[in-house]
C-alpha cells in the first residue's frame, strides 16, 4: 500500500517553509504548487470511490473516470482564483500551467514509489509524457480562461468548453497508455511535440510583430 498522503505531507512541508522565505511576491507560486499536489492527493481518493461505486474495471477507470475526475480538480482552484481575486488576463495561464505541473510531479512521484524506478528508459518517457500532458491541458484551460473570462457571455460557455477539451485529451492520453505497446510511447511523444508546436508558433507569431 502508497500512503499518498505521507508523500504528500513530505513534498509540501518544503514548500511552506520556501513560501515563507521567499516573500509575498513568489506566495502565489507556492500557493499553485501546494494546490496542484493537494488536487492530485484528492483525486486519486475520488478515482478509486467511483472506482468502487460504478465497479469499473482498469480501462473503465483509466479512460472513463480518471480524466474526467483530475481535469475538473485541476479547474477548481482556478475557477476560486478567478472568482475571488480577479486576476488580470496575464496571470491566468501561470497560474493554470504551475497547478497543471505541480500535479504530474506529484502523480509521477507516487507512481515510481509504487512501481519502482529500476527502468531508466521507461521512466525517462513517462516522465516527459505525464508531464507534457498536464501542461498542454493546463495551456488550453489557462490560455482560453484568460480569454474567455473577459467576456461574461462566454465565461460558462468557455469554460465548460475547455474543460471538455482538457478531459478529451486527457482521456485519449490515457486509452493509448493503456493499450500499450507501441502506442505507449506515441501517447509518451504526443504530448511533448504538441507543446513543442504550441511554443514554436507562439514565436513565430511573436518574431513577425
Amino acid at each position: 500500500m502508497t500512503y499518498i498522503e505521507n508523500i504528500f505531507l513530505c513534498m509540501v512541508s518544503p514548500l511552506l517553509v520556501a513560501a515563507l522565505c521567499m516573500g509575498r511576491r513568489q506566495l502565489r507560486f507556492f500557493l499553485f504548487c501546494i494546490a496542484g499536489m493537494g488536487v492530485c492527493l484528492l483525486s486519486a481518493y475520488i478515482n478509486t470511490f467511483l472506482a468502487a461505486v460504478c465497479q469499473a474495471d482498469a480501462l473503465a477507470a483509466t479512460a472513463e473516470i480518471a480524466p474526467v475526475v483530475e481535469e475538473m480538480m485541476k479547474l477548481l482552484p482556478l475557477v476560486f482564483y478567478l472568482l475571488v481575486f480577479e486576476p488580470e488576463s496575464e496571470r491566468i495561464k501561470p497560474a493554470a500551467i504551475t497547478l497543471a505541473l505541480s500535479f504530474a510531479t506529484f502523480e509521477n512521484v507516487c507512481y515510481l514509489i509504487q512501481n519502482g524506478a529500476d527502468r531508466f528508459s521507461f521512466i525517462f518517457f513517462r516522465g516527459f509524457g505525464t508531464g507534457a500532458m498536464h501542461v498542454l491541458c493546463g495551456l488550453i484551460v489557462g490560455g482560453g480562461l484568460a480569454y474567455t473570462w473577459r467576456r461574461t457571455w462566454l465565461k460558462i460557455a468557455g469554460t465548460c468548453g475547455l474543460l471538455g477539451a482538457a478531459i478529451t485529451l486527457h482521456a485519449i492520453y490515457n486509452l493509448l497508455i493503456a493499450h500499450g505497446g507501441a502506442a505507449q510511447y506515441i501517447a509518451y511523444a504526443m504530448p511533448v511535440l504538441l507543446v513543442a508546436a504550441v511554443r514554436l508558433s507562439a514565436f513565430r507569431l511573436s518574431q513577425r510583430k
